[in-house]
């Protein structure tokens, strides 16, 4: 294994992308659907559109690690899903929120990441507990478990609910950790959340497969926000819609079941009758989207974005800042 990953036959952690032989290992059934799911997004496309009067752009960070961009574009509303600090002393936290409180946008929503540290009093730094630190969050709106509704030009309102939350992935300096077996996220977001921000992603979703929460997934499929920014896990940035349909269902279905290797995947099994469900499914939607819908969004889907700036485990930004307009 140590051979296989020093040639990068292999990964070397489960937060870096699995290798092709990674995946063919695993299950080469999942890694074919997968790919697959992806295109299938890619023919639907954009889950909405957004009015054609008093459109809100939404500028999304997350993971910038003590690191300032080089470039943030105008919108507005700004929001950071969490992992501001490595260090998440209560210095180089308000160094982040500092700049954040210089850039010019309207509103500013920011919730804490697990490297946060400051923030989770059980998590402090041995410093800011004995000097009893304080933060000034001036000019910006932390979310810890609670939303605010922000008012935007044309008479336009945004709620946006932040969570910190996050599975167990670190020692006690890590903040908001839970155990797998007691997930916090059942019925803990309002109904009406226009915006979901949470540091961890929901399971299956840019997370590489096997970094996000399952609870939080069914948690976002009750509430279906029309936005949810996430963090966290570094390769997994980018964006993807959320139809909340059946190929979904079956495609999350396929990914839950245990990766059985090439030759289980070979034989008859229940993966199978998932795959076979994502594919009839998928091309449905394909079909529909374009014979019924035609050009432009869909008509009631939701956006994933994964808005890590950090690229990989490299220590330097280099994902791009995710503007979305709604």
């Amino acid at each position: 294994m140590g051979l296989l990953a020093t040639l990068r036959l292999r990964r070397s952690s489960p937060f870096d992308p699995p290798t092709l032989l990674d995946q063919f290992l695993a299950s080469p059934l999942q890694a074919f659907i997968s790919a697959l799911y992806s295109f299938f997004l890619a023919l639907r496309g954009r889950p909405f559109h957004p009015p054609s009067s008093y459109p809100i752009r939404v500028v999304c960070l997350s993971d910038t690690h003590d690191l300032i961009p080089s470039k943030v574009p105008d919108g507005d509303l700004l929001i950071h899903a969490g992992d501001l600090t490595s260090p998440g002393s209560a210095a180089n936290i308000q160094a982040q929120l500092d700049w954040l409180a210089s850039l010019p946008h309207a509103h500013k929503v920011v919730v804490a990441g697990n490297h946060d540290s400051y923030f989770d009093p059980k998590s402090r730094t041995l410093a800011d507990r004995t000097f009893k630190t304080k933060l000034s969050l001036k000019g910006l709106h932390y979310l810890e478990h609670d939303s605010v509704t922000l008012d935007f030009a044309g008479g336009r309102q945004l709620k946006i609910y932040g969570s910190p939350d996050i599975i167990n992935c670190g020692g006690s300096d890590f903040a908001f950790q839970y155990s797998p077996d007691h997930p916090p996220w059942r019925g803990s977001v309002p109904a009406d959340t226009d915006v979901l921000v949470t540091h961890m992603p929901p399971r299956y979703h840019l997370d590489l497969g096997t970094l996000g929460c399952p609870s939080l997934l069914s948690e976002v499929w009750r509430v279906r926000p029309k936005l949810h920014v996430v963090g966290h896990v570094h390769w997994g940035a980018g964006r993807r819609a959320m139809h909340f349909d059946a190929c979904q269902e079956a495609f999350e279905a396929l990914m839950s079941r245990p990766p059985s290797g090439p030759v289980w995947d070979l034989l008859p099994n229940g993966g199978w009758i998932d795959a076979v469900k994502v594919i009839i499914y998928g091309v449905h939607s394909v079909i529909f989207k374009w014979l019924m819908l035609g050009p432009g969004g869909n008509t009631s889907s939701s956006l994933l974005v994964n808005a890590a700036l950090m690229k990989g485990n490299s220590g330097k930004l280099g994902n791009p800042v995710q503007v979305i307009d709604l």
